[in-house]
């Protein structure tokens, strides 16, 4: 996808200085940008703490949201817990504190015990083990100085403790500190004033440094089609760059806001009020500052029309890195080919066996020590692998160790989502004494590790669309008084090892709403979203175009790709995209669809404070009976249909077979007025999204709850045996059926087989 880059002049020259011309592949731009991972147990901060779009005041933030969501205990006579934290690039640090809330144990000599605190190795309190104190709550406030504050940033918190004066067993169970994750870091921030530069891109807009959830406000000239497939394909690409953080996009129609960062896009005739536009050459990039508040920055996306704004937008979107200086033209643009299925880069291939390498980087599978922290490999499934009667998805785990030298209870733990799987052995240098024949009974490498080779199976049960296999080596200390406890041990995962989901076929019971909260599908089987249009109310609400970025930006997460084609149209234009799986949002009183697929979809508004669920009736029962049902026992059931009162604050989401055409999905988003920011803060907190799932999911500000109906479609292929089989253990009827026929097919063909054996007997006579 070769495009050219110019940088423009300033002061109006028109004269263009030509940069390069790049031939871009994504795995050299999205690959190299890949979002920093948070640490384990990290959450985005809530809406209400979520990134403000101007830089500057007060910033508190807990350990949870730091990335420790649990008491941080140490234990033994010097252990450490290292706390990271990180400044955006457009912010000063003028005053730092720590709230430290912790305890220790009442065993600890207060002459030889204390905590150590340090900042970038820069000691900056000792906290003393009083025995007046051992076994309290405590609280401490610790300044910070704010020059020991850099971009990236760690705390490091160390006991220091002994229990007797005399020879100790270094791994006492006495020897131990607590701290709460209850304890803050607060910082004041003082705004700085970048310079106008694409190179920083997607900074200021987004930062990754920060750790709350991006806030990126959205300026539309105008909410024509164009227009929004542009604003989709920058929203896709933000959203997955802030990742786990989630991203919010508040959107301003022809205006701008007051203050803050915001991303700007029009044509060469748009008009934006509190905004002088330039005139464009064609399909250009520019950062500007903010007219009416000098430390923030505008990012002006702009074409003379539809097609070269969204060839700027896809731009930036697939390497904002080839970009330099305060403005740039984007010539010669050329697509990416399009996507093939299942080959969104967030998720493991799906046609060949994945090394654990290409999920992780190669030093983050070595740990040292008897303490040492656990090997976590992330790694993404699309949500319709068929999984029924699958023994399990095997990993070739292929891992070293410094071998021990007597055999004890040493193990490798392996966990998937926290939940155990199973522990290996770790086995002796020496396990029958000193023999001549240990050498020959495991294989050591050249720096003296052992190697060894396990086919482990994760049940398909236990897995999601994002999943974390855990791996914690355990190596037994030697326990015993004035035993020296030498810290010399390690434990390496091979980056060679493989997980392997190529053997599964993909098909799913639709609709699936948890597959769509949790990974954008059916919309996401192509990255690109070229099966995909999204149909918005004729007069759009900029709720409703907040509501339909911020899905872009969820979507953009699951894949890590941008929405290059995605389709926007109006109800009109439904019936051109019957092909395609349709994302249709709105309320009743603005979307037409929602009347007119009202009997196709499981909740309908027979009137203006009503809303009635229909999941199902006899009829569906009936061929349910036939056909197997759909059971989920995780989600309630309830009467064929509901009517309850509707005060116009519930949002709900809705799946449905496509009117249009059979095997195609519809997801209906629908937002009364005032609804939408509840239904964003669902999909974008971790507890409220694991509630979305089955057929209709209603969201009331804090409140999830989600129901299955019987009007069920499948997606996807299974191989003939493996179809019939499946059909026959979820149907009785189908099974009686399949006997019957079998019977009825061997009669007649013994009664064939008699017939002629007769008539030869016969005819010989």
């Amino acid at each position: 996808m070769p495009f050219s880059v110019s940088r423009v002049l300033p002061h109006g020259n028109s004269s263009r200085v030509a940069l390069a011309c790049l031939a871009l592949l994504w795995s050299a731009s999205m690959a190299q940008e890949r979002p920093a991972a948070p640490a384990p147990g990290a959450v985005p901060l809530t809406e209400n703490a979520a990134a403000s779009t101007a830089p500057g005041g007060v910033r508190e933030f807990n350990l949870t949201q730091l990335g420790i969501n649990y008491a941080v205990q140490l234990q033994g006579v010097s252990s450490t817990v290292g706390i990271p934290f990180s400044i955006r690039a457009d912010e000063l640090v003028t005053q730092a504190a720590l709230r430290l809330n912790y305890s220790y144990s009442p065993s600890l000599i207060p002459e030889l015990s204390h905590l150590k605190v340090s900042v970038n190795d820069v000691l900056v309190a000792t906290l003393p083990a009083s025995a007046a104190d051992a076994g309290k709550p405590l609280t401490r406030d610790i300044p910070i100085d704010r020059r020991l504050i850099a971009e990236f940033n760690r705390i490091n918190i160390q006991l220091v403790g002994h229990y007797t004066r005399e020879c100790e067993d270094p791994m006492h169970s006495s020897l131990w500190a607590k701290v709460d994750a209850s304890s803050t870091l607060r910082l004041n921030m003082q705004a700085l004033k970048l310079g106008n530069e694409l190179g920083s891109l997607p900074q200021p807009f987004f930062d990754a440094r920060d750790i709350r959830r991006a806030r990126i406000p959205i300026v539309l000239a105008n909410s024509s089609s164009p227009l929004l497939e542009s604003a989709g394909i920058l929203s896709s690409w933000l959203g997955a760059q802030a990742d786990y953080r989630g991203a919010q996009f508040p959107v301003s129609l022809a205006a701008l806001p007051a203050s803050g960062h915001a991303i700007v896009l029009a044509l060469a005739d748009s008009q934006i009020q509190g905004l002088s536009l330039p005139a464009v050459q064609g399909p250009s990039l520019q950062v500007i500052d903010h007219p009416a508040d000098p430390t923030a920055k505008l990012l002006l996306v702009r074409g003379r029309n539809a097609e070269e704004l969204r060839s700027a937008a896809s731009a930036v979107a697939l390497n904002a890195k080839a970009f330099s200086g305060a403005s740039a033209l984007v010539s010669e643009f050329q697509p990416p080919q399009a996507r093939k299925p299942y080959d969104a880069p967030r998720w493991i291939p799906t046609d060949r066996p994945v090394q654990f390498g290409e999920l992780g980087q190669a030093e983050d599978f070595t740990v040292t020590g008897y303490m040492p922290d656990v090997v976590r490999v992330n790694f993404q499934l699309p949500p319709d692998l068929f999984t029924w009667r699958a023994a399990g998805i095997p990993i070739d785990l292929q891992y070293r160790y410094t071998p021990r030298p007597r055999p004890d209870q040493s193990t490798l733990n392996i966990n998937v989502n926290n939940s155990f799987i199973g522990a290996l052995p770790l086995r002796a240098a020496y396990p029958s004494g000193d023999r001549w024949w240990n050498p020959l009974t495991m294989r050591l490498m050249a720096d003296g590790t052992a190697v060894a080779k396990r086919e482990v199976l994760l049940p398909p049960l236990g897995l999601g669309a994002r999943n974390q296999l855990q791996l914690h080596y355990y190596f037994e200390p030697v326990a015993g008084k004035c035993t020296p406890l030498l810290d010399n041990v390690s434990g390496t995962i091979d980056p060679r090892s493989t997980i392997d989901v190529s053997g599964l076929a993909h098909y799913i019971a639709m609709p699936e709403l948890a597959a769509f909260a949790n990974s954008g599908f059916p919309f996401t089987r192509l990255a690109d979203l070229a099966d995909t249009a999204v149909i918005l109310p004729d007069q759009p609400s900029a709720a409703d175009l907040e509501t339909y970025l911020g899905l872009m930006g969820v979507i953009g997460r699951a894949t890590g790709y941008p929405a290059l084609r995605m389709k926007v149209g109006r109800a009109a234009d439904a019936a051109q995209w019957a092909d395609k799986d349709l994302l249709l949002l709105g309320s009743a009183q603005r979307q037409p669809l929602l009347n007119q697929w009202a009997q196709r979809m499981p909740v309908q508004q027979p009137g203006a404070n009503t809303t009635q669920w229909k999941l199902g009736g006899w009829l569906d029962s009936a061929v349910q009976l036939v056909v197997g049902a759909r059971a989920r026992g995780d989600l309630p059931t309830a009467a064929p249909t509901m009517t309850v009162a509707d005060d116009g604050r519930r949002a709900m989401i809705a799946g449905f077979e496509s009117p249009l055409q059979a095997g195609r999905s519809v997801v209906a988003v629908i937002t009364p007025e005032g609804s939408h920011a509840s239904l964003m803060e669902a999909l974008l907190t971790p507890a409220r999204l694991a509630e979305i799932q089955g057929s209709l999911a209603i969201v009331r500000e804090t409140q999830v709850d989600s129901v299955l109906g019987t009007d069920t479609y499948y997606v996807g292929k299974l191989p003939p045996i493996t179809w019939l089989r499946w059909q026959m253990s979820r149907s009785p009827l189908f099974l009686f059926g399949v006997i019957l026929a079998v019977a009825l097919l061997g009669a007649t063909a013994a009664y064939a087989s008699l017939r002629l054996r007769a008539r030869r007997r016969l005819h010989h006579s």
